[in-house]
């Protein structure tokens, strides 16, 4: 059996620069992975291909990443995946954290080594921006500057590690919706979207307009987490719904994070940790 981890990741910045041609939107994003909040993927030999997973509200079937991953890795490389794949979620879904991109990303890179390496990593690349625009920068580790729809990926040298309180509520938030509204949202008053220098790195995310006017909780969330004193920044990830904030040395997460449940919602979910701080492309 092979155990393979997916890394969650963070959005430290996203700009929108406008809509494309064919649909999507050109933007222009900083990613950094969260090597300790990762879904684990075991792959198993076996007489066929099979998958699970252990989250009930995630598609086993052929809507999974996983699987779609599983089925371009075959028609690209040639060969039959006769391996049971049992996922394992740790990563929230419909977080803004990438959980499903990393997840297939992850499945390309495992298969591609567990067949000898069929595919290069231009060949690969391409299979990942095929399944969705964000899968691309999994196939590297550390930072990532991400272009175009999101499939054009460029290394970066990663921001110093800072430590971190991701906080999600229940609710999910759908990253076309988010797009959608993108142009004709307004910001909503009282509520800080410029950006917030921590380590070099300017912390902005375009999508917080139209993510923040239709789920006001969220706004209401960074605001909280901006006003108190373990916080040095806020931000939504990605299309939310999860908002993190960068922590001050010393700051107590776990205080942090009970506070918010009592504060603002008790069904919240949290995570602390630290951002990734090694930068190289996986091969």
């Amino acid at each position: 059996m092979v155990t393979a981890f997916a890394p969650a990741k963070l959005n430290l910045s996203l700009r929108v620069l406008g809509k494309r041609d064919d649909g999507f939107h050109e933007i222009d994003t900083l990613i950094v992975k969260l090597p300790g909040l990762a879904d684990d993927l075991e792959f198993s030999e076996s007489n066929g291909f099979s998958f699970h997973c252990d989250d009930p509200e995630v598609p086993a079937d052929e809507r999974n990443l996983v699987v779609k991953a599983v089925r371009a890795y075959e028609a690209a490389a040639g060969v039959p995946c006769n391996w049971s794949i049992s996922l394992k979620k740790k990563i929230p879904h419909g977080a803004g954290l990438g959980g499903g991109s990393s997840d297939a990303a992850i499945t390309l890179l495992t298969l591609n080594s567990l067949h000898n390496y069929q595919l290069g990593v231009k060949k690969l690349g391409e299979v990942a921006a095929s399944l969705g625009s964000d899968i691309p920068c999994f196939l590297s580790s550390g930072a990532t500057r991400c272009t175009g729809r999101g499939e054009k990926i460029e290394a970066v040298p990663c921001p110093p590690a800072f430590p971190v309180l991701l906080l999600k509520p229940s609710f999910s938030v759908e990253t076309p919706d988010a797009y959608k509204r993108w142009k004709q949202s307004f910001e909503l008053p009282g509520i800080r979207y410029s950006s917030q220098e921590v380590n070099g790195i300017s912390l902005v995310n375009d999508l917080e307009r139209p993510v923040f006017e239709k789920h006001r909780f969220l706004a209401e969330l960074k605001q909280w987490l901006l006003a108190r004193r373990e916080t040095t920044a806020a931000l939504m990830s990605g299309s939310g719904s999860t908002v993190f904030a960068v922590l001050k040395n010393l700051a107590d997460a776990n205080v942090l994070a009970s506070a918010a449940r009592i504060e603002l919602d008790p069904g919240l979910w949290s995570w602390s940790g630290i951002t990734d701080s090694h930068s190289h492309l996986s091969s």
